[in-house]
């Protein structure tokens, strides 16, 4: 039969498209022809499965033409992982295969000129892309089974070659082969890396309720989160702490996230899939592609993208490059990031909780009160360093708290600190109750409520509508300010119910808790030590908020 197809995936940023890899050999000039919108490297393929065709002592029909068109043509196809489903297309065309054998099957990985396979990026996605399609096998690289089985209802058949491929098509004995090598290079550095903050506890840190109940919020809600204060008064130790507060992923956001960590090249197969919230935290020297994805070829998810669902700490953020701090307008508003080029565009999930940590001056050593102000900077250089985090982007922060450094006189001794154990059991508590408001939706937090579905479906009592009426007419927040204040109203209530134990909504306490949050201002701490003691105690905590 002169012409067969074989499956194989294309990636369209963390999205996948079914392709088929058609061939015909036919009578005619002797050559080989690609089309269908391939890039240099696919291109490139076809020396690599002529050299492996016959470095495995298979036929490569020199005197033919050859034909493979990567079908839907208009469809943009890259990488190095079409290579396996080329070579074995092109043995069915020309009579070494049974075309039948390939049906329903989809074929991931690179070939080398010996014949062996090379693994590849983002084995997941595609898998989880082709058993939507309806296939019901995938071969992939030895390796990457682990991975790729991650994905229900869908078999995984491992091999080492084409050989092996070939062999395992026909029914026959496998050949042997040499193993593969794995997809990640030796480590020879060790360090502590994430693991140092499975040792981290909310209880570690002395004081700091309200900042402490402010990300309770933020991780309930799914709320950014600015910190600023002096140096040295616990921001970066208050935020490595949020993920330990976190629940443990869905399934759904499980393999997400994993999806996304196989296309990002990250991802341990040997640890299976990714069932904590991740975090990330990179240098405010990082690169606008490393911190929001992009690179040279196939789109790369960067930082923001791996924190899905998880936490995304900006250090410093006054010193990240500016390109890189008005890039985060898009994700803080829609929760996603679009990376546009001349013939594609790609885009990527970036739901994590954005955590920004700042001095308030270069130095950071300014405070408020003079006896403490021990500030060096010029009052010039104060303003052009606040003034690099823009008014658009501050805007987008839903929860604003100005940390001070700890003193014997704000902690008190005699009264336990909650755990990160018995904080993360609330804010569980109060995404369930999201969970089941949400049920049908497209959106799982507070923080992802479309504006417009907010108003209509979940609005605010009078009382509390008016509350924030009045700030806005005194220009003190702005229409998008007052939808955040809204969502961020629902949070509150959602952990007070889960402190009280007991159905709370949101109303005039609520709201005004929202905007004491969202401004910076201070909060009753009675409010959220005695929410869950007992309900006149979260009566009157609320009355102090007031």
């Amino acid at each position: 039969m002169p012409f067969a197809t074989a499956c194989c995936v294309a990636l369209d940023g963390a999205v996948g498209h079914l392709i088929d890899v058609q061939t015909d050999v036919s009578v005619g000039q002797p050559t080989t022809v690609v089309v269908g919108r391939a890039d240099t490297l696919l291109r490139e393929g076809v020396d690599r499965v002529r050299m492996a065709l016959i470095n495995t002592n298979l036929r490569w029909p020199a005197t033919k033409r050859c034909t493979f068109l990567f079908s839907p043509a208009d469809l943009r196809k890259s990488g190095t992982h079409f290579d396996l489903a080329m070579a074995v297309s092109l043995l069915a065309a020309d009579d070494q295969l049974e075309p039948v054998w390939l049906e329903r099957t989809a074929f991931v990985g690179e070939l080398t000129l010996a014949g062996g396979l090379r693994p590849t990026l983002g084995v997941l996605p595609m898998t989880l892309a082709a058993a939507a399609a309806g296939i019901r096998r995938v071969y992939v690289p030895e390796p990457q089974v682990a991975e790729a089985t991650m994905v229900p209802e869908i078999e995984v058949i491992g091999v080492r070659s084409l050989g092996q491929a070939v062999a395992s098509l026909r029914g026959e004995p496998l050949p042997t082969a040499p193993p593969v090598a794995g997809a990640r290079g030796l480590q020879l550095i060790s360090w502590r890396g994430e693991e140092r903050l499975d040792e981290l506890d909310l209880a570690d840190l002395r004081g700091m309720e309200e900042e402490k109940y402010a990300v309770e919020v933020a991780a309930a809600g799914g709320h950014p989160v600015q910190l600023s204060g002096p140096k040295g008064c616990g921001k970066t130790s208050l935020a490595e702490r949020v993920p330990t507060i976190l629940p443990d992923l869905t399934l759904e956001e499980s393999l997400e996230l994993t999806a996304l960590h196989s296309l990002a090249g990250v991802l341990d197969p040997d640890h299976g899939m990714v069932v904590r919230p991740p975090f990330a935290a990179p240098h405010h020297d990082a690169s606008k592609v490393s911190v929001i994805g992009g690179g040279s070829g196939r789109v790369q998810p960067g930082e923001i993208s791996r924190a899905h669902c998880g936490v995304l700490f900006m250090d410093e953020f006054p010193l990240f490059r500016s390109d890189v701090i008005e890039a985060l307008r898009q994700p803080l508003e829609n929760g996603d990031i679009t990376i546009a080029r001349r013939d594609e565009s790609v885009t990527l999930p970036a739901g994590g909780i954005l955590v920004l940590a700042s001095n308030p001056c270069p130095c950071g050593n300014w405070t408020r009160t003079m006896s403490s102000n021990r500030c060096t900077c010029a009052e010039t250089v104060r303003r052009a360093y606040r003034a690099r985090m823009s008014g658009p982007i501050l805007d987008r922060i839903d929860i604003v708290r100005h940390v001070q450094p700890a003193s014997p006189a704000s902690h008190d001794p005699f009264r336990t600190a909650p755990t990160s154990a018995e904080v993360r059991a609330r804010v569980v508590a109060a995404r369930q109750r999201q969970r089941e408001r949400f049920e049908g939706r497209s959106w799982r937090l507070n923080a992802h409520i479309p504006s417009p579905r907010l108003r209509d479906t979940w609005p605010l009592p009078p009382g509390a509508q008016r509350v924030i009426d009045a700030e806005m007419l005194t220009g003190r927040l702005s229409a998008r300010g007052a939808v955040r204040v809204h969502r961020l109203a629902w949070t509150v209530a959602d952990v007070r119910s889960a402190r009280a134990g007991r159905d709370i909504t949101p109303d005039v306490d609520e709201v005004r808790t929202a905007l004491r949050l969202r401004t910076g201002q201070s909060l009753d701490i009675a409010m959220f030590r005695s929410d869950a003691d007992s309900d006149s105690g979260a009566d009157s905590g609320a009355e102090g908020v007031a």
